[in-house]
């Protein structure tokens, strides 16, 4: 029995030991050692190694929907790059899909389960700053001098209410795609006003081949390819009736006329690109993410890019995607990192690999897009490119704006009738 009891009471001792050294560890975090997540006690600072101690880093997370293991591949290059100028915080990148990625942070945000950073397509950032989830960082970038080399429209998107609620990541711009052979053939010039256009049009269709293709479906890329006839007409996504008639009736004219297939209404932005590729168009409305699956379909094929044509003003819209700042407790490591992103050298080197167009004027101007015969004309379309609203109801309005271009290019209603329409609902979106 001695035996036993002096077995146990040794046992006991060694469980008494480990809980008192595991006291110690914990202890240690609110230091600054073991948690990635504790903040340096007060009075020191993240790099304070003082008496052995390890350094805290900060625990970040970025939210973004690039699909692929290249693109995840990229996105952890921004990454890791900060986190080698800052090794006391870490971002750690995590793939949501984009079909569920604007539920989940809905529901993040209801349920404070949310990321540090998120990259968001450009038209929702006003929706989501409206709601309260990101943080308003006007003040911290009152005096960032770089934002002053970022293209109007491109700022804006990350704008709400005259606040800032992030950055622009990376952009893209529409414009007009020309067969250069199927031109000379027809002895025309690559068209810049909307008369030269639809004689441009009528001229080379022949055929099976029609003169313009766009990509018109009823739905957010529809809206997206109609918005620079839309906006160079001097009209506004909030006011479509008057002016904007006439771009909804310069598109539904190249279809009556036989210029643009009818079908245009079922072609998303692919088709299109596909239907230029294999010679059935002369010319189309597209982006520049097209041109290497375009060089690629078509090897021989010679092309040209020009500004869509103008009504009163050249206009483009802009895609692309944003750095958006979630209001937590990391707002301040969030901004460092959006800074980081935001430096020429990363941008550049992050636009080249992603296909972007830097939404920096001073990066756009690198030989690279400046020098390059096709790309140099999506570079210089950024001055011309504006965001799809901004405003937090954005979604049921392009549903309004691209419902009157629907009925338009079916013709089964008159363009003034469309626009007039259109307006009638968007009113009644922006009265609820």
């Amino acid at each position: 029995m001695r035996r036993s009891s002096l077995m146990l009471l040794s046992f006991i001792l060694i469980i008494m030991l480990a809980l008192t050294a595991c006291g110690s560890s914990n202890n240690g975090k609110g230091n600054g050692n073991g948690d990635a997540n504790s903040k340096p006690a007060e009075g020191t600072s993240a790099t304070d190694n003082s008496g052995g101690d390890a350094a805290v880093k900060k625990k970040l997370t970025l939210w973004f929907y690039f699909e692929g293991k290249s693109q995840f591949d990229i996105v952890k290059s921004l990454t890791d790059g900060f986190t080698q100028k800052n090794p006391n915080i870490e971002v750690e990148p995590v793939y949501i899909p984009f079909a569920d990625f604007k539920k989940r942070l809905s529901v993040g945000l209801a349920a404070s389960d949310l990321p540090d950073i998120v990259i968001i397509d450009n038209p929702d950032h006003a929706a989501y700053a409206a709601m309260g989830l990101f943080a308003d960082i006007t003040d911290q970038l009152k005096d960032w001098p770089d934002k002053d080399q970022y293209f109007d429209g491109p700022w804006k998107s990350a704008s709400y209410d005259g606040k800032q609620y992030g950055i622009p990541l990376g952009s893209n711009n529409l414009a007009l795609y020309y067969n250069e052979k199927m031109l000379s053939d027809a002895g025309v010039q690559p068209p810049q006003t909307w008369d030269e256009l639809r004689a441009a049009a009528k001229a080379l269709t022949k055929g099976n081949v029609k003169g313009l293709g766009i990509s018109a479906p009823q739905n957010e890329e529809g809206t997206f390819q109609f918005l620079p006839w839309l906006l160079s007409t001097g009209a506004t996504f909030d006011h479509v009736a008057g002016d904007g008639a006439r771009a909804y009736g310069v598109l539904a004219d190249l279809i009556k006329d036989g210029s643009m297939s009818k079908e245009v209404i079922n072609w998303t932005q692919s088709d299109v690109m596909k239907q230029f590729a294999s010679g059935n168009l002369a010319m189309m409305i597209n982006g520049p993410w097209q041109i290497p699956d375009l060089t690629k379909s078509a090897p021989d094929m010679k092309f040209g890019v020009a500004f869509v044509p103008k009504d009163k003003q050249f206009a483009s819209v802009l895609g692309g995607e944003n750095l958006g700042v979630i209001d937590g407790d990391n707002v301040k490591e969030a901004i460092e990192f959006i800074k980081y992103v935001a430096t020429p050298d990363v941008t550049k080197k992050f636009s080249q690999d992603f296909g972007y167009f830097p939404a920096r004027r001073d990066v756009a101007s690198d030989p690279y897009w400046s020098e390059n015969p096709q790309l140099k004309v999506f570079a210089e379309n950024m001055e011309n490119a504006q965001p799809r609203g901004p405003h937090p109801k954005w979604p049921e309005i392009s549903s309004a704006i691209i419902e009157g271009l629907s009925k338009s290019l079916t013709l089964g209603t008159s363009p003034e009738k469309a626009a007039e329409e259109a307006q009638a609902k968007i009113d009644g979106i922006l009265a609820k």
